[in-house]
């Protein structure tokens, strides 16, 4: 694995939705599902808004790899579980750039349960 190159992270940072899929176990993409994203640092990150059965999220565990495509850039992806210790700064940063569409939405993916759904996406070349 390798680190995201400077231009990727302010060009996904900056996209406002993120399309992440997952690999199928015979190494074929599921169809994208489009989320929302944020980076802290130079990581980047998900949340299912719908808990740990989101099927987008379930499946994207389970395999641990996929791909995601955000600001013109398309990458294979590992995911992992993300360090419990990000949560403060990226509650920060999802509510510094989602909270214009108000609670309801910025608070599915900012509420006190979000940790076992909050991903680390890493980039595969």
């Amino acid at each position: 694995m390798t680190a995201w190159t400077a231009d990727e992270l302010r060009r996904i940072g900056g996209a406002t939705e993120l399309r992440v899929t997952s690999q199928r176990p015979d190494g074929t993409l599921r169809p994208f599902t489009t989320i929302w994203h944020a980076t802290v640092g130079d990581t980047l990150y998900i949340r299912s808004a719908h808990g740990p059965e989101n099927g987008w999220f379930r499946r994207a565990r389970r395999s641990g790899q996929g791909r995601v495509s955000a600001g013109g850039i398309e990458v294979d992806v590992t995911f992992r579980v993300a360090d419990p210790e990000v949560r403060p700064s990226l509650d920060s940063a999802l509510h510094a750039k989602y909270d214009r569409y108000g609670p309801g939405p910025v608070g599915a993916i900012t509420g006190d349960d979000v940790l076992e759904t909050t991903l680390e996406v890493l980039p595969r070349r």
